[in-house]
C-alpha cells in the first residue's frame, strides 16, 4: 500500500509543479484576448473556399499537428504543455487499470491484465525519463522530450538545428534503452528557441 502512496503523491507533486511552471510562464489574459481578436480578423479576410474542409485537409499526422501547435507557442510553452498532457493521460491510464485491479468484480485473468498493463506503462515512462536525462547529459540540449506510444518513440529536442549525426545518436540512444524488439520506428525533430 505504502507503495501506491508513493506514486500517487509523487505524481500529484510533479503534476503541480508543472502547472505552476506553466502559470507562471503563460501570458496574461489581456494578452490572450488580443491573439484571439488578431486571430479573428486575419480569418475574416479569408474567402469561403479557403474556408472549406475536405476530408483530406482534416486528416492530420502527430508531426503536422505538433508543428502547428509549436508555431503558437513558445518551445518552454510547449515542452510544459507536452509534459503535463502526457502526464494527464498516464495518470487517467493508471487510475483506470487500478480501479480494475482493486474492483472485485473481475476476473483474475482481467487483474492479472490490468497489473500487467501497469507495470509496462511505468516501465515505459521510466524508460523516457532515462533516455531524456541521457540525451541530455550526452548532447547537453536544453530540454528533452521523450514520448513513446506502442511500438513508436517521439523524441523532440530544445535546439535551433539538429544534424542527421546528432539524430542517429539519439535514435541509438532510444533503442539502447527501449531495445530494437520494442521499438520499429523512432521520430526525432527539434524545437527552435531563442537563447
Amino acid at each position: 500500500m505504502l507503495k501506491k502512496q508513493t506514486v500517487w503523491l509523487l505524481t500529484m507533486l510533479s503534476l503541480m509543479i508543472v502547472l505552476s511552471v506553466y502559470y507562471m510562464t503563460s501570458p496574461s489574459q489581456d494578452q490572450v484576448a488580443l491573439l484571439y481578436d488578431q486571430e479573428e480578423q486575419k480569418e475574416g479576410e479569408g474567402t469561403q473556399e479557403e474556408k472549406a474542409t475536405s476530408e483530406e485537409d482534416v486528416v492530420e499526422t502527430q508531426g503536422e499537428q505538433t508543428e502547428e501547435m509549436t508555431s503558437s507557442m513558445s518551445s518552454d510553452e510547449y515542452f510544459v504543455a507536452m509534459r503535463m498532457q502526457i502526464d494527464d493521460n498516464r495518470s487517467k491510464q493508471l487510475e483506470e487499470l487500478e480501479q480494475i485491479v482493486s474492483s472485485g468484480d473481475v476476473s483474475a485473468s482481467e487483474v492479472n491484465e490490468a497489473v500487467a498493463q501497469k507495470r509496462q506503462l511505468e516501465e515505459r515512462s521510466m524508460k523516457e525519463d532515462v533516455v531524456e536525462q541521457t540525451i541530455q547529459a550526452k548532447a547537453e540540449y536544453p530540454d528533452v522530450l521523450v514520448r513513446s506510444k506502442e511500438d513508436k518513440v517521439f523524441v523532440t529536442v530544445k535546439a535551433n538545428e539538429l544534424s542527421r549525426e546528432d539524430s542517429v545518436q539519439i535514435m541509438e540512444m532510444v533503442y539502447d534503452e527501449f531495445g530494437t524488439d520494442n521499438v520499429s520506428n523512432v521520430e526525432v525533430e527539434f524545437q527552435p528557441y531563442e537563447q
